[in-house]
């Protein structure tokens, strides 16, 4: 089971140069924690921890327990700034999270059953994601890791939308909110034998 706890200090070097420094001579990732009623809080974090927990797909859709100077934080990950070429985290921007506080988060989605999904069983189609992840509103506690998509009953021709989704108890969709219900997937014939079956028609209909 991963542990969803960072050791951070705070800083008081701050600026470009002093992030450039705190990377180079100390392994540190200069971020920056924000939101609730408290001022923004600029911290730095030991680079190796931090990539550690990254590994986990859950780090971006979990409430990261940040302690600092002895004093713990409830967080989100909201964004990371990454070296453009090597990857590695430059900077990281931390969202407070307030119990009883509804949040917004993006969470993973999991397709499940695709390899058995009717339209591609025994209809012979293949799925297309449209989607990967989405925007999720909720209490901090009913945060779900990911959202399972069920791919099982899904023919050749049907679209999952964000209506069909089945979400945990408090949780609502951000997009469905403001009245979009997105594609997320599909199943459709392979390009190639859609393409044959169309020249086929056309030498039909020829004759």
């Amino acid at each position: 089971m991963t542990d969803f706890t960072l050791n951070a200090e705070a800083r008081s070097d701050l600026g470009k140069g002093a992030s450039r420094r705190l990377r180079r001579n100390a392994s540190l990732v200069p971020a920056v924690i924000y939101g609730g009623e408290k001022a923004p809080q600029s911290i730095s974090l030991v680079a190796k921890d931090l990539t550690k927990l990254l590994e986990t797909e859950a780090a971006f859709s979990h409430v990261i327990t940040l302690t600092i100077a002895g004093a713990k934080e409830s967080v989100l990950i909201k964004a990371l700034q990454r070296h453009p070429a090597k990857g590695f985290v430059l900077h990281a921007d931390f969202l407070r999270v307030v119990a009883g506080q509804k949040l917004t988060a993006l969470v993973p989605l999991h397709f499940m059953n695709q390899e058995t999904a009717a339209g591609v069983k025994t209809g012979g189609g293949e799925i297309s994601h449209t989607l990967s992840e989405v925007e999720v509103s909720c209490l901090p506690k009913d945060l779900p890791e990911f959202i399972e998509v069920d791919m099982a009953k899904v023919e050749v021709g049907q679209i999952v939308h964000l209506s069909d989704l089945k979400l945990p108890k408090g949780v609502e969709l951000v997009a469905l909110a403001h009245g979009s219900d997105l594609p997320v997937a599909n199943i459709h014939m392979p390009r190639v034998q859609a393409a044959e079956e169309g020249e086929g028609a056309g030498e039909g209909a020829a004759e």
